[in-house]
């Protein structure tokens, strides 16, 4: 059974990004911004409120402080610094789930945060064990294969090894860089490559080798040009593979076990 998860809640003030509402017809669990690439005070509330009206699992994004970036520079930031900021931005987000009346689920590192902790063991080690230290019953989300995944792991949690419907991968099972030609697939292409990495659990990368990877959770990225249309048509496909493949909104996340 596979959980979808959509990166929500990324624009701040007067800035939106994507349609929230929208796109949480189509996914089983959310992640939204709490602050430091992205979202404020008010946008995270809102998107807590359509998450729960929607039914969908609602994870914490925190990321590195870098609104002007969105979050996607690298920061060379001391393990204990890492491990700080992501208890400070999950604890932002649980104030507006408590308030609602809603449990976090999980937690899914953003964007240079998350390639950093995919590669780098010091830095997923500090993310895991602030995510145990705030509540073990949180799921850690994490780039299929990586370091964060197996950090996670060793520190008790349990984790869902993500990949990515409109990414392309280079050989070492990490995500091509985005300035790189290639790097966003267009719909065809993600659709043609969650279908390989469902059925056959392996994915081509860039340069056309084919890797193994596995999948608990399919990212669909909320500000993807086609982003409402790909999620729709990746729900078609999932069904279509296995009519039991997408387990329903909250129910998946209570009850699976590695």
């Amino acid at each position: 059974m596979i959980d979808m998860n959509c990166d929500l809640g990324e624009g701040y003030g007067r800035y939106s990004v994507g349609d929230d509402n929208a796109i949480m017809a189509y996914v089983t669990s959310v992640n939204i911004a709490c602050g430091f690439h992205a979202g404020d005070p008010a946008v995270m509330r809102k998107t807590v409120d359509l998450a729960a009206t929607a039914g969908v699992s609602v994870g914490a994004h925190p990321g590195y402080p870098d609104i002007q970036g969105f979050g996607r520079r690298e920061m060379n930031m001391d393990p204990e610094d890492v491990s700080a900021m992501i208890q400070y931005q999950i604890g932002a987000l649980t104030a507006f789930t408590t308030a609602k009346g809603i449990r976090l689920t999980h937690v899914k590192p953003h964007g240079a945060l998350y390639n950093t902790a995919a590669r780098d063991p010091l830095i997923a080690q500090a993310i895991a064990r602030a995510v145990h230290a705030l509540d073990p019953d949180l799921i850690l989300y994490g780039l299929s294969g990586s370091e964060l995944t197996r950090a996670g792991r060793s520190a008790g949690l349990k984790v869902f090894e993500e990949v990515f419907a409109d990414r392309s991968y280079e050989e070492d099972g990490t995500l091509s860089p985005r300035h790189l030609s290639g790097a966003v697939l267009a719909e065809s292409e993600a659709l043609d490559q969650v279908k390989e990495m469902i059925e056959h659990g392996r994915v081509r990368t860039r340069t056309g080798a084919v890797i193994p990877l596995k999948a608990d959770t399919i990212c669909v990225h909320g500000d993807h040009p086609s982003a409402i249309r790909l999620a729709a048509r990746i729900c078609e496909l999932l069904h279509t593979l296995s009519p039991n493949s997408i387990k329903g909104r909250r129910e998946f996340h209570e009850n699976h076990s590695d």
